[in-house]
């Protein structure tokens, strides 16, 4: 544990075209929205494990730095954690119930199970037996590849992922998805390939005793506000922080940090360097680095030589590639390639930390792959102060795809192939299916088609999270049975079906015997049942899952086991071995982390040879049409789709602002606040209005998920099946 301040709390910073925030404020604001049961709101907040990022806080504390620390985001959660049960009358007609999200969310918690038919004006209730009945029958009655689950990352637990892709192999179908899928997929697939795991390879010391950290489109200000503490200390410490973003993003510009007096005043410098390329450029720019260090002697050659492959291929494809060429397609300079070329040498390590803006393209695996590739060159995985870190925004998709809860892959991250469904299937006793699944994405297209009879989310709002709004409300429309497992009502609940069950869950910290999840760095932390009320009638979501399953095949039942908490942790540790160890944790706060402090440590890397391996991927020739805009899309004062601010603290911005550079807004003849309209090429129209900010000219932004109407559906990596949410558009004066 490093020393560090007796209190920290992680706030958004302050600075040109933002106002200083208040964070004592937030917290009154917090007591008045939990005012109706402060005690259980205490309770959850000094004994619970955080349901927002995936950083990991137990109560106040973390496994990294001494003393007490809390982030708005869990302050903002909190209130659906001690939401009270809805009255069922408000549902029995959807036309008189608000639309937007966040004033569904203001109803309440769902108390009991919900049903509607094609027709009905709204929704009645009826018992757990009907409810449970119904979705067995549904399941009977159609065939597995007719059938699709998705699990979002609404603080769900390692349990309630492993009793649902249990349960979705035991109906036979590998139709099982979560929101892992649509984040972080390319880094699972690039990391397992090139150097055998499929998770961050060090621990958040590593970030503060590291010499170099690198942000590759990620605003963690915004996403992951507690890990600023850590950048902060290692600023203090002397690390050097570089950001490859095309937006300058204000909150890495400077941090507002109430322990220090200074910082407090005036804000702390975070980052030593912008490269602000081009939305799409990172594969370009990571390759022209590249190039720089293998022409200026920057490369680690003994450790390339003992402990990879493939490095002499890819230094024949780059020699073949101009910097110059590099350079334009990322929307940088050879200039700046070398700086940053040489700020990379002359560290003795570094961590490359990435998020979405990295992995949310059509070629999110090769942007990976690149990243990696360029942290290989000098060794930086596996040794103390280096690392790879795929950052996550929740606090369940780590643990989601572990748990196999994902199309492409068995618990433990093993790939869906017949020889792994052999030996899975021999372990449960059933026959389990041996091809691929249907992603996410893929489910919804298929519903939409009418080849989904049975489509089950836990948590989530596809209205919100997927491309092409309306074409997903059109897929909804056409599933025979959508079953809505969740806490609180969403937008996707009201559209109409030919059924629609809705399902009240149990939060984690309601969960008889607790839930586990598992960190960014990989430690899997006991979130233990925090004694207090409990709305209606709602169920632990593993015990739905288990239920439903054992009614659909009764059978075969006996065998399906997930009867309570412990029992499924110690399933897990079974049947993923990296796990091992979970069904020893007993109280709050337990918590191990596998593999150890570093994978690949000593650089030994589990893959079949032994050594890592390098990729050969290329970027595409850059292509900047006039007026034409590449746009891509960000996130605001909200968690997932949640919106809970309608003004962007860090950016000053409205949810309908529409981020520009200023030598765009001169070529367009606009100013801040003009209204614009952006058209997509495919045709769909979004109303916005001009934010004039430091980005890279030629490319835009607008929030997540507003934009979602001019994002194609169907566009995905090719490798990782993650939708590009990125667009070409138009810009014109509204």
């Amino acid at each position: 544990m490093l020393p560090r301040p007796r209190l920290w709390v992680s706030l958004v910073p302050y600075g040109i075209g933002r106002t200083k925030p208040n964070h004592y404020f937030e917290i009154l604001r917090t007591v008045w929205d939990n005012r109706h049961d402060l005690p259980y709101a205490w309770r959850i907040l000094s004994k619970g494990v955080c349901d927002g990022c995936a950083l990991g806080v137990a109560g106040f504390r973390d496994w990294t730095m001494e003393g007490v620390h809390l982030c708005t985001t869990r302050l903002d959660l909190l209130k659906l954690n001690t939401a009270r049960a809805l009255d069922p009358a408000q549902l029995a007609d959807v036309k008189r119930l608000p639309r937007s999200a966040a004033a569904l969310r203001s109803l309440g918690r769902l108390p009991f199970p919900m049903l509607r038919r094609r027709g009905e004006p709204g929704f009645r209730r009826i018992g757990w037996d009907e409810a449970l009945d119904l979705v067995a029958a549904r399941i009977r009655a159609t065939t597995p590849e007719r059938i699709g689950i998705y699990l979002t990352a609404r603080g769900l637990t390692n349990e309630t992922y492993y009793a649902a892709q249990k349960v979705a192999r035991y109906l036979g179908t590998n139709n099982i998805d979560n929101a892992a899928r649509v984040c972080h997929a390319p880094s699972t697939g690039a990391l397992r390939k090139a150097i055998g795991v499929a998770a961050t390879t060090c621990s958040y010391r590593d970030v503060i005793e590291s010499d170099l950290v690198v942000l590759f489109g990620a605003d963690v200000a915004n996403a992951q506000p507690v890990f600023m503490k850590y950048l902060y200390l290692a600023r203090k410490r002397g690390t050097k922080v570089l950001v490859v973003n095309p937006f300058r993003e204000p909150g890495l510009e400077s941090y507002w940090v109430p322990s220090s007096v200074e910082s407090a005043l005036f804000g702390t410098k975070m980052t030593d360097a912008f490269y602000q390329i081009h939305t799409g450029g990172d594969l370009a720019f990571v390759r022209g680095v590249l190039r720089v260090l293998i022409d200026e002697g920057g490369v680690d050659e003994g450790f390339v030589r003992d402990h990879t492959e493939g490095f002499a291929e890819l230094r024949r494809v780059l020699a073949a590639i101009s910097l110059d060429d590099l350079a334009v397609a990322a929307g940088s300079t050879p200039a700046e390639l070398r700086a940053f070329a040489t700020t990379y040498r002359e560290a003795r390590s570094a961590v490359f930390v990435w998020s979405m803006g990295v992995t949310q393209h059509v070629c999110g695996t090769e942007n990976v792959q690149g990243i990696v590739d360029l942290a290989l060159a000098r060794g930086n995985v596996g040794r103390p102060g280096a690392g790879l870190m795929p950052i996550r925004g929740h606090s369940g998709v780590q643990g989601g795809a572990e748990m196999g809860a994902y199309a492409t892959a068995f618990p433990g991250g093993l790939p869906v192939t017949p020889e792994n469904a052999r030996v899975l299937g021999e372990r449960y006793g059933f026959e389990v299916p041996a091809r691929p699944g249907l992603t996410v994405a893929e489910m919804v297209e298929a519903a939409g088609r009418g080849e989904m009879d049975v489509l089950w989310s836990s948590g989530g709002n596809f209205l919100a999270t997927l491309p092409d709004p309306n074409s997903v409300r059109s897929a909804l429309a056409s599933t025979s049975l959508r079953v809505h497992q969740d806490i609180l009502v969403s937008p996707q609940m009201l559209v109409e079906g030919d059924e629609v069950l809705l399902l009240p869950a149990m939060t984690r910290y309601e969960q008889p015997g607790g839930g586990t999840e598992t960190t960014t760095e990989r430690r899997i932390v006991l979130s233990p049942e925090i004694p207090g009320p409990r709305p209606g009638e709602a169920r632990p979501e593993w015990d739905i899952f288990a239920e439903i399953g054992r009614r659909a095949r009764p059978l075969a039942a006996p065998g399906l086991g997930l009867r309570s908490a412990a029992e499924i942790r110690e399933e897990i540790a079974e049947v993923v071995p990296a796990y091992a160890g979970i069904e020893r944790l007993a109280a709050g706060g337990d918590s191990f982390q596998w593999g150890g402090r570093h994978l690949c440590e000593d650089w030994r890397f589990p893959t079949p040879d032994g050594r890592a391996q390098f990729s050969d991927v290329m970027p595409a020739a850059a292509e900047q049409r006039p007026g034409r805009y590449q746009l891509s899309t960000r996130r605001g004062k909200q968690f997932n789709s949640m919106v809970w601010r309608e003004r962007d603290p860090l950016t000053g911005a409205g949810r309908d602002a529409l981020f520009l550079s200023a030598v765009d807004a001169i070529a367009l003849a606009v100013t801040e606040g003009d209204p614009l309209v952006v058209r997509a090429e495919g045709g769909a129209t979004v109303r916005a209005r001009a934010h004039v900010v430091p980005i890279r000219a030629g490319n835009v932004q607008m929030f997540w998920p507003e934009a979602n109407p001019l994002i194609a559906q169907g566009r995905r990596d090719a490798v990782s099946g993650v939708p590009d949410y990125n667009a070409v558009v138009e810009i014109s004066r509204g």
